[in-house]
């Protein structure tokens, strides 16, 4: 009797889905389902977690934990109250209500964090058709509705804890603040500072080592592509560099420094790596990838320099995912000769078409 041996996909077919069996194309079946990248953008925010809570203390935590749980119940209640299967499984909305609590201040009230956590599950995701199917990144937009909302709130910086030694003051201006009201040269921002995090800004923005850290580990277990954060963030310093280059720098920066400055304030870094990465509202293509970073950091740059806000990386996302669509139809690669043909069918129409042209203008003069 021969052994009875079963197939590696005859496993995977039992393991995943009973009684599927796929055939021809060498289909892989890996351990990587929604529910584990969602862990490991979680676990990727720890670091960061984790410098907000030594920099504006205890509270900071907690309103990272009430937008988590905020965001579950969000979701939970959705689905019991439209009778659809529950999906907080996939612990997306976990993400998404820990992205939003790190864009608000240390301070801010948490039933405003509530409402904010209900507009981006409820309005942005599961109307939309829960996850896979949102237009924009859910956390963005309620970001931005908060903001726009409750502007004072949103606007409003505590000083870190290390801050309130040397500064008798409980809330300062970010280093944008200062940019923006043309005090940075009179008010001289550490750039080191504002690398480790002592300095003004939502809770998961300040540090910007933390959020290599946790952007590093993305890349290393390979849930996002570099593309994006390095086009994005190279964007942001390019223009800068360009700008103050030719316009000038405020005294006691350059137009390198004032580069590096735009890198590290803000919400550049986090933005890069946690907001503009999204796997819904961010194209497939490597080129259609570049085009959307190089599209947020200019975007971003505009709006800082340009218009009336001091930041503007939540808007310039929400304007890229927007044109996410796009993007993706205008790179999209056509297979197997297809656009070879295409192209072929096209020059050879567009010749019969001049050739008529040509012998109805003989007849013409004939």
């Amino acid at each position: 009797m021969p052994e009875n041996k079963t197939t590696p996909v005859e496993k995977a077919a039992v393991k995943y889905k009973t009684g599927l069996l796929v055939s021809n194309s060498p289909h892989m079946v890996t351990k990587l389902d929604t529910k584990r990248t969602m862990l490991y953008v979680l676990i990727a925010l720890v670091p960061c977690a984790v410098a907000a809570t030594i920099f504006f203390g205890p509270g900071a935590l907690a309103r990272i934990l009430f937008g988590a749980i905020f965001a579950f119940l969000a979701e939970f209640c959705y689905d019991k109250i439209m009778k659809k299967p529950d999906t907080t499984g996939d612990l997306s909305c976990l993400v998404t209500g820990t992205i939003l609590a790190m864009n608000v201040p240390a301070d801010f009230p948490i039933w405003m964090l509530c409402i904010g956590c209900c507009v981006a599950i409820i309005i942005v995701k599961c109307l939309y058709g829960g996850i896979g199917r949102n237009i924009a990144n859910p956390a963005i937009v309620g970001r931005i509705v908060l903001l726009l909302s409750w502007t004072s709130y949103m606007t409003t910086w505590p000083v870190t804890n290390f801050q309130k030694a040397t500064v008798d003051a409980t809330t300062g201006a970010t280093p944008l603040g200062l940019l923006s009201d043309g005090t940075i040269a009179t008010t001289p921002v550490s750039l080191g500072q504002m690398f480790l995090g002592n300095i003004g800004g939502a809770l998961g923005e300040t540090c910007t080592l933390a959020i290599l850290i946790g952007g590093a580990f993305l890349i290393w277990k390979k849930i996002i592509s570099p593309i994006i954060p390095c086009a994005f963030i190279g964007t942001v310093f390019l223009f800068a560099l360009l700008y103050y280059g030719f316009a000038g720098a405020p005294a006691g920066y350059n137009a390198f420094t004032m580069a590096l400055f735009h890198v590290l304030a803000g919400g550049v870094c986090f933005g890069a790596f946690f907001c503009a990465t999204d796997y819904v509202t961010s194209p497939i293509m490597k080129r259609g990838k570049w085009i959307y970073g190089i599209g947020c950091g200019a975007m971003t740059m505009i709006i800082r320099l340009f218009c009336s806000y001091p930041e503007g990386v939540s808007f310039a996302i929400l304007f890229m995912n927007i044109m996410t669509p796009l993007i993706d139809r205008y790179v999209e690669r056509s297979f197997y000769g297809i656009a070879k043909k295409e192209k072929q069918e096209k020059a050879a129409a567009k010749a019969e078409a001049k050739a008529a042209e040509s012998s109805g203008k003989e007849g013409a003069k004939a």
